[in-house]
């Protein structure tokens, strides 16, 4: 079996590359014809831990081309992942899925799986099959399917090779035979539905982690008012099975290309069908405001941030990417700088997306290391819980800096430690020390 990738991007090169590991002939395919040659270079075109190593050792499995054509004529089964980013009202742009079902229809001369990989509305399976359905010739069969990705950026290949679980939405035996033996190998639990409960069950999932975030953030601003620790909260509610303590951490909020858009698109798929979905706001209004609350604690602790310099450590969404999609690091460097402070930014893998968003600036400066990010700054801003931030120097930080103020929007550090050195240290929903 002859596997095809539609969009090389974050789930579609891991999708491509992980399946050459499993054994099977894939082509990948973007439109981007730079990308297509870099990666013929094996030039990756964003990090992803693992992911370079794989795409070496499987190179000769993944064939890559910038024709739709070509993976039409020579694969069994079609996977989109092209991008859905979000429209301004909140809900999806599919002209990219649109585009790729419109030339393979075009194109098709037999039968063909064509399968959702990318995060879709409910009901996109349907236009899918209507758009084929208006361009491809007379009685040439084929199916859509759903099989939606779980891969968290920083931990994509494991995520992949050894899932949770695998949902897979089908409307007949024979494209479930197909899925059965795509994932044979794969030690996981299939969920076979109905192509619009997996479409949904995508959508619910993030809707429900984001929610689980916003809602652990709410009681950091408790635990601040009230002296408790967010630590020890959610310690006690991990504890329960029920709950658990993944995604309990509470800090500036989430961010990347998935928690924001997969939100607001499922609070729209609601309010279009009627439905009350206002939890969903809220947690977006939540999350948006932790901006607004982290720029507080600073000015509580500095007063002015005008003429202030800050060291800012981290600037991907989070750690083990260098994606700043939607990331906390933007919003706050940019009211920083329209309140006339100056930022020393640092991140080990996010700088250059991090400089394609804010470009040359003046009130920017980009620092070598966190001790270069750290010089003559008036307070450091931790907004990605790196490891390597833990193993910082602070007695040399501290030495170095205009006054010894952190301002930990992750909670990452070792808070005695800290304080015992002397800085004003200001955590997230827990006590800090100085202040």
């Amino acid at each position: 079996m002859k596997l095809g990738v539609i969009g090389l991007g974050h789930v579609g090169l891991v999708t491509a590359v992980c399946f050459a590991e499993k054994g099977f002939e894939v082509i990948g395919m973007d439109k981007d014809k730079k990308r297509i040659q870099d990666l013929r270079n094996k030039k990756l075109p964003f990090y992803e831990p693992g992911l370079g190593e794989l795409l070496e050792k499987n190179f000769n499995r993944l064939k890559l081309t910038d024709s739709i054509k070509e993976i039409v004529e020579n694969v069994d089964v079609v996977f989109l992942c092209v991008g859905t980013p979000p429209l301004s009202d909140g809900s999806v742009d599919l002209s990219q899925v649109e585009d790729a079902t419109r030339e393979i229809a075009k194109i098709l001369n037999r039968y063909i799986l064509i399968v959702e990989k990318s995060t879709v509305p409910v009901k996109t399976a349907e236009w899918i099959k209507r758009v084929m359905s208006l361009y491809v010739r007379e009685n040439i069969h084929f199916e859509v399917a759903s099989n939606p990705e779980f891969l968290r950026e920083g931990s994509a290949i494991r995520d992949f090779l050894k899932p949770d679980r695998i949902v897979v939405g089908i409307e007949s035996d024979r494209a479930k035979k197909i899925f059965e033996e795509i994932y044979k190998d794969f030690e996981a639990p299939i969920i076979f539905t109905d192509i619009e409960t997996a479409e949904i069950i995508k959508h619910a999932s993030n809707a429900f982690l984001a929610t689980k975030i916003s809602f652990i953030n709410m009681i950091a601003d408790l635990c601040e008012k009230t002296g408790a620790d967010i630590l020890k909260v959610a310690e006690g509610m991990g504890l329960d099975k029920r709950i658990g303590r993944e995604f309990l951490n509470a800090g500036i909020g989430y961010g990347g290309s998935c928690f924001p858009k997969d939100v607001k698109a499922f609070y729209r798929i609601g309010e279009e069908l009627g439905l009350d979905f206002n939890l969903l706001k809220c947690t977006d209004k939540i999350n948006e405001e932790r901006i607004d609350k982290f720029i507080e604690k600073i000015k509580r602790v500095l007063w002015i941030i005008k003429d202030k310099t800050f060291g800012v450590w981290g600037l991907s969404f989070k750690p083990g990417t260098d994606d700043v999609r939607e990331a906390p690091s933007l919003k706050i460097v940019r009211k920083i700088i329209e309140e006339g402070g100056t930022c020393r930014v640092y991140d080990p893998y996010a700088m250059d997306n991090f400089k394609r968003d804010f470009g040359e600036n003046e009130k920017i400066y980009y620092a070598k290391d966190i001790y270069d990010a750290s010089r003559n700054a008036h307070a450091i801003l931790i907004l990605t819980e790196w490891e390597e931030f833990k193993r910082a120097e602070f007695s040399k930080i501290k030495e170095m800096m205009e006054t010894p103020i952190i301002v930990d929007g992750r909670n990452c550090l070792d808070r005695e430690k800290i304080c015992k050195l002397g800085f004003i240290y200001i955590p997230t929903g827990r006590k800090g020390c100085g202040y």
